[in-house]
């Protein structure tokens, strides 16, 4: 087993809350009444943040999974860019940004959006500059909602899957050839600005603490052996798009409560899936998630199916 059993049953509950609340926010952004009367999914705009106005990108159907895709192999060569430079002020400042960005977001799916942005202005910066395990997993749970709400709208089912394909293929790439993305979540994590979730244990050191800075000799070694359970943020963020874009055209043939229920076996399959990943990994080795997730999002895809033919 990868984890210690506490750890490894704590990241999968983390992992599928985080679902379960990625797909609330997702619903509360699609337009119902809209919906019903024009015979297709229709959403709601994105909230201003502090009187500034948000546009989802004029991207839709199947080419929108060839733009995300782009999207994230720049952001990945500008973020290995800024770790070769040693700018991890620059890093904490854009991972702050985009927090706030999607927190809030997340958060205006249930409160009004200036209260929204103040809130999650709060939680980035704490998340972002003092970070402890539980205001960053707590972050975590709703970040990749917000960032949902961007994207699934754009996202068709052909896009959908076509985007786990090549995040697959990508991510065993970078773990087992390139093994950039190694280095990523080394980086990530020593710096306290790992995006995704993370549990330290076996040591006396957590994440964002002033007393790891007075530590002994003898306390250092501890910290040392202080291991961490990890789960990238792209490992939660496509599993939540790929349900979001099944969950549309659920709610066009079921009622809300059934088309949402339907949903959540996504989710099931899925965290089956990060489990056997978890049971049948090692200690101290990394592995791509991608391909274990994405065969749970078709698993699950295909339950909904033969569901739905009876």
């Amino acid at each position: 087993m990868k984890h210690e059993l506490k750890v490894t049953i704590l990241l999968l509950i983390l992992f599928f809350v985080s679902q379960v609340v990625g797909l609330t926010i997702i619903d509360r952004y699609i337009d119902h009444a809209a919906t019903a009367v024009s015979g297709i999914t229709e959403y709601k705009e994105l909230p201003s943040i502090l009187g500034v106005s948000f546009q989802r990108p004029e991207v839709e159907g199947g080419a929108s999974f060839g733009y995300i895709f782009f999207a994230i192999l720049m952001g990945t060569v500008i973020l290995l860019l800024l770790i070769r430079f040693k700018k991890v002020m620059i890093i904490k400042a854009w991972f702050f940004v985009v927090a706030w960005l999607c927190l809030a977001f997340a958060f205006s799916a249930f409160i009004s959006s200036f209260v929204a942005s103040i809130l999650a202005f709060i939680v980035a910066a704490w998340r972002t500059y003092r970070p402890n395990v539980i205001i960053h997993n707590v972050a975590e749970l709703f970040i990749y909602g917000g960032l949902a709400a961007i994207f699934v709208p754009m996202i068709n089912l052909f896009a959908a899957f076509m985007l786990l394909l090549f995040i697959s293929i990508y991510d065993m790439f970078a773990v087992w050839q390139s093994k950039h993305m190694v280095k990523l979540a080394k980086f990530q994590t020593k710096s306290n600005i790992f995006a995704g979730m993370l549990i330290p244990y076996g040591g006396k050191a957590t994440m964002g603490t002033k007393k790891a800075k007075k530590m002994t000799k003898t306390e250092k070694l501890v910290k040392v052996k202080t291991r961490h359970a990890i789960l990238g943020g792209g490992d939660i963020g496509f599993p939540l798009l790929f349900a979001g874009v099944v969950m549309k055209g659920l709610m066009l043939q079921n009622t809300l409560l059934v088309g949402f229920l339907k949903t959540l076996i996504i989710p099931v399959c899925v965290t089956i899936a990060l489990m056997f990943l978890f049971i049948k990994g090692q200690k101290d080795k990394f592995y791509p998630a991608m391909p274990f997730l994405s065969m749970g999002c078709v698993v699950g895809y295909l339950i909904i199916l033969g569901i739905n033919l009876f």
